[in-house]
């Protein structure tokens, strides 16, 4: 069991970006570009080297995968806390499921540095965003493999770093100015409670530690247990651990764009389409659901209720996000409303790992151990997710890079731009099909096998809650193919205006095609195996560390599946045409609704109503004024009183000693006749 290399692993981004970032400009963008991905080549190589060895060599010890602790080394010493020798280690953790994302990150982001060969080919600043990219991969790859909250709490604003620079990549643009500051202000503003979480945890608690019973040793494959008085002393903390984990969430909501934090993900589509890929697919936005996931065991053990809290916050999320995707014309914009829609399920499944309060009649004897199906089923989704939306949002930058030709560069992502690019761009539209039908649930299709665990996962929860994520299923395949239908079988753009358009729309080069047929064979490899039960997922990822084998259950996906192609039905009947007379009358006799759900409910205006109507004008502004005129008043009048007495002072230091003489005989007469008074 021999991990000594994975240092690489982080070493090797944290290289190429220093040498990109510093020497980039000095480099041709071939250049670049080979540095960048042949170093992630290596990453990937060796991260899927870990894997097996991981997972399939080395394997259980016992009955669970053993939590490795590669490397570890104190960084900070707090001393002695409430008893408790406190200290913040920096390391690698090898666990199943920080296994399972170094697979995710690492391939998705391989796939993004081969795609951007094509995509950003002849863009300025080509080596800075090779640069950025090998920082934003690195962040992810320290905050998975951290071994401890505040390990993850530093690459976490690393995180928020990269996503700030990439997002702003077109920086002339000042749209693309303001959504990165948007994204950068949105989630510091959640990172401040999940910073006040963690302190909160580690002064009560003693630990930084995942697991708040252990420490990590390095080398070892069980942890150093705390004291026995320690462990007994946390069920007594009363409204600490609950408090704590929830104010930890609220930073992982704020990461993974959950409401009302969500705004900042939309306007985040300024940035380059491969970043966008990125961000969804397998680093920013399912940062939180990591996070609540390596909480996961003091979750359940300390705080219960919290964890609901956070699936009643998702199944909404997820149904707002839904409803807002089916009314967009920007095809970006869509596939963000649905990255946040598909986020609010794996949340959901990781809240569901407890009956509800009342209902526990309803755990069925098969799945008696729910705590280990929505774990998995949320991870499992997470995995699954991160393959196909990577494969549709690099699908939308094929789109993008076909039309931009004829399209207003600001409009190049709007439905109206495109329609009948089936027949321009076959392989494109092959793999974008294949990732909406595995978004959508269908038989044999990724998204299916791991959907439906986790609407198995909420009807064990509360039948109420199984009903709704299975309304949120129908809505997520309805809008995927009215976007699917829009843009490849729609009224075409290019045909009707011909004499405006400088070349008719073609298929990508292989450099981009490539990455989407890799993506969407691991969508539909993982789908057959998956149905089947050839592969299961649960042996690898469960909530409580023992192998966990699922069948199918033939009511929830009958019914999931039903559902399904009713929402592709409906899409079909109304968007397939060149017309789409029922939409637009829809969208005519409900005007109120259709401009609400396109301006997305207007969460945007209620947020700069909050910060520009009462935090600044009621807040901000008379703290402003008390700083200026109280504070900096107090102060400015101090220094004028010393500067005037020393104004007043100064004719008293003139040189002449006549003046001292008489200025030292008034003192003694003054002193001679004070102490004759006192006598």
């Amino acid at each position: 069991m021999d991990y000594s290399y994975v240092f690489l692993i982080l070493l090797l981004p944290l290289l190429s970006f220093l040498v990109l970032g510093l020497a980039g400009m000095k480099m041709s963008h071939k250049a670049a570009g080979l540095i960048g991905t042949a170093v992630l080549s290596v990453v990937t190589i060796l991260c899927y080297y870990t894997a097996i060895q991981y997972f399939v060599v080395n394997g259980r010890a016992g009955e669970i995968y053993p939590i490795i602790s590669a490397f570890n080394f104190t960084w900070l010493d707090f001393g002695i806390i409430n008893g408790m020798h406190l200290t913040f280690n920096l390391g690698f953790v090898l666990k199943p499921i920080s296994v399972m994302m170094l697979i995710v990150i690492s391939t998705v982001s391989l796939m993004v540095h081969i795609y951007s060969f094509g995509y950003m080919h002849g863009e300025k600043g080509f080596q800075r965003y090779y640069a950025f990219l090998s920082l934003f991969t690195l962040s992810m790859l320290g905050l998975v493999v951290a071994t401890n909250i505040f390990q993850m709490y530093l690459f976490w604003e690393l995180v928020g770093v990269s996503s700030y620079l990439l997002i702003g990549f077109y920086y002339p643009l000042h749209a693309a100015v303001a959504a990165s500051k948007k994204a950068f202000i949105t989630t510091r503003f959640a990172d401040l409670f999940f910073l006040i979480g963690i302190l909160m945890f580690s002064f009560y608690v003693g630990t930084f530690n995942f697991d708040c019973t252990s420490y990590f040793v390095p080398g070892a494959v069980d942890g150093s247990l705390m004291p026995a008085e320690s462990i007994m002393r946390l069920p007594q903390l009363g409204w600490i651990l609950p408090t704590s984990l929830f104010l930890m969430f609220i930073g992982g909501a704020g990461k993974s764009a959950m409401f009302p934090l969500h705004i900042w993900l939309p306007d985040a589509m300024e940035g380059p389409t491969p970043v966008s890929a990125l961000i969804h697919a397998a680093t920013m936005v399912v940062a939180g659901v990591y996070q609540v996931a390596s909480l996961f065991p003091i979750f359940m053990m300390y705080a219960p209720e919290q964890i609901h809290w956070i699936a009643y916050i998702a199944a909404f999320t997820a149904f707002y996000a839904a409803a807002v995707a089916c009314c967009q014309s920007d095809i970006k914009r869509v596939l963000a409303f649905s990255t946040i829609s598909q986020i609010g399920f794996m949340f959901v499944a990781l809240g569901v790992c407890t009956p509800a309060s009342g209902v526990s009649e309803f755990m069925t004897e098969e799945y008696a151990d729910a705590g280990a199906l929505g774990y998995m089923a949320g991870m499992f989704h997470l995995f699954t997710h991160a393959m196909f939306k990577a494969c549709l949002f690099l699908g939308a930058g094929c789109i993008i890079h076909a039309v931009h030709h004829y399209a207003n560069t600001h409009d190049a992502n709007e439905k109206r731009y495109m329609g009948g690019l089936r027949k321009y761009m076959p392989v494109t539209n092959a793999t974008f099909l294949i990732s909406c039908l595995a978004i959508a649930g269908i038989p044999f299709f990724s998204g299916f096998c791991s959907k439906d665990e986790i609407l198995v996962a909420c009807y064990n929860f509360s039948p109420v809650m199984g009903v709704i994520m299975s309304g949120i299923a129908m809505m997520t395949a309805f809008y995927m193919f009215r976007l699917y239908y829009v843009i490849f079988w729609g009224k075409s753009y290019y045909e009707n205006n011909k004499d405006k358009c400088k070349c008719a729309p073609e298929e990508a080069p292989l450099v981009m095609t490539g990455p989407l047929v890799f993506l969407s064979a691991i969508t539909m490899v993982v789908g057959i195996l998956g149905t089947l039960h050839i592969f299961e997922f649960g042996t690898l990822v469960s909530g409580n560390g023992i192998g966990f084998h699922t069948h199918t259950n033939w009511a929830v996906a009958a019914s999931s599946t039903v559902l399904a192609l009713i929402g592709i039905a409906a899409a079909t009947y109304m968007y397939k045409g060149e017309e789409t007379p029922l939409a637009d009358k829809l969208a005519k006799t409900f005007p109120t609704l259709h401009r609400a759900a396109y301006r997305r409910f207007y969460l945007d205006e209620v947020w700069m109503f909050v910060t520009h109507k009462i935090i600044f004008r009621c807040v901000s502004t008379p703290i402003a004024w008390f700083d200026r005129h109280v504070i900096d008043g107090t102060f400015d009048f101090m220094a004028w009183g010393a500067n005037e007495g020393a104004e007043s002072l100064r004719p008293w230091q003139s040189g002449d000693v006549r003046k001292y003489a008489g200025w030292f005989l008034t003192g003694v007469i003054a002193l001679t006749l004070i102490l004759l008074a006192l006598v």
